[in-house]
C-alpha cells in the first residue's frame, strides 16, 4: 500500500468536497427542497475548495 502524503490527501479532499456541493445542489434542486439563498452558500462552499485545491503547488 502506497503511503500519501498530508499535501496529497488534503486536495483530494478539497477536490471532493468541490463535487459533493456541485451534486447536492443539483439533487436538493430537482427534489424541489432549496431555496435560492442555501444553493447559492453550498455553491460558493464548493468553489473555495475548489480553489483551495488549485492553489496547491505540485
Amino acid at each position: 500500500m502506497e503511503k500519501k502524503s498530508i499535501r496529497e490527501i488534503v486536495s483530494t479532499v478539497f477536490k471532493a468536497l468541490t463535487l459533493a456541493m456541485g451534486v447536492a445542489v443539483v439533487v436538493l434542486s430537482c427534489m424541489g427542497s432549496l431555496d435560492e439563498q442555501t444553493a447559492v452558500t453550498l455553491l460558493g462552499i464548493g468553489l473555495a475548495s475548489a480553489g483551495v485545491a488549485m492553489l496547491e503547488k505540485r
